[in-house]
């Protein structure tokens, strides 16, 4: 008997503590997860480790968010540039949910999330996507 590959999240934020919440969550889900603090060690870890989504801060401390979007989109490796993307972030402003799935969100989760729904968001987001 194998035992299932757990789905992996690449969590880009570089806010530690919302990083610690996040990846707490993800681990009790049964998610592995990697972190990358930065949008570049973002778009460099999807590259490296494929992972099978990404959740993505907006606003960061080298490049934006949508930046990152843009370069995963681009990759030349069709595969990894269509990773399901959910946005999690505090903009909330009208209209911003309809801007980031229109520039190739998957998804768009509103922070400060909330512990005790965010994981069953997450997974109504990639639905089969995983």
């Amino acid at each position: 008997m194998t035992a299932e590959r757990k789905q992996t999240a690449l969590v880009v934020e570089d806010n530690e503590d919302n990083m610690v919440l996040i990846t707490m969550l993800l681990e009790n889900a049964g998610y592995e997860h990697i972190w990358a603090d930065t949008g570049l060690k973002g778009v460099e870890l999807v590259l490296e480790q494929e992972p099978d989504f990404v959740l993505l801060d907006i606003q960061l401390p080298d490049i934006e968010g949508t930046e990152v979007l843009k370069r995963i989109r681009a990759l030349e490796d069709a595969e990894v540039a269509k990773i399901p993307i959910i946005a999690m972030t505090s903009y909330a402003m009208a209209g911003d949910r309809e801007k980031l799935l229109a520039a190739g969100c998957d998804g768009y989760i509103e922070k400060p999330i909330n512990p005790m729904r965010v994981i069953s968001q997450i997974r109504a987001i990639l639905g089969d996507k995983t």
